[in-house]
């Protein structure tokens, strides 16, 4: 009997070194920027900002990993990881978060309270 062909659930987004977009990307899935951005981006899944990627907006998201550059704020529902070779200038609304030594980061940060939390639940 054949297999059914199965869906993946968490489709990842790839923009490649060398992309430039102008504009707001809004997206269900994982996402890993290695080109730039220049405007929003809201996913409800994982980012990831490549060694050359870069984003120039505002960010909402569940998981970070950035390892390039962002301008602009950015709300983390779960983890925010800013790795040694990253440089953020904006301010952060995060649940938890892991700076590692050499990351830049420029801005203010808060962490989520239980009101944020439970607002952004009951929203889903």
């Amino acid at each position: 009997m054949a297999k059914p062909i199965e869906v993946e659930n968490n489709p990842i987004n790839t923009i490649t070194t060398g992309t430039v977009i102008r504009g707001d990307i809004i997206t269900p899935g994982d996402f890993r920027m290695d080109g730039v951005l220049e405007g929003n981006l809201t996913i409800n899944g994982k980012l990831v900002i490549g060694e050359c990627g870069k984003i120039v907006g505002n960010i909402v998201c569940q998981n970070a990993n950035v390892i390039g550059a962002v301008e602009g704020n950015m709300k983390v529902t779960d983890l925010l990881t800013l790795c040694i070779s990253s440089k953020v200038k904006g301010d952060l609304l995060v649940n938890k978060l892991s700076i590692e030594p050499g990351a830049s980061f420029d801005g203010s940060c808060k962490m989520l309270d239980e009101t944020n939390k439970n607002s952004k639940e009951k929203s889903n």
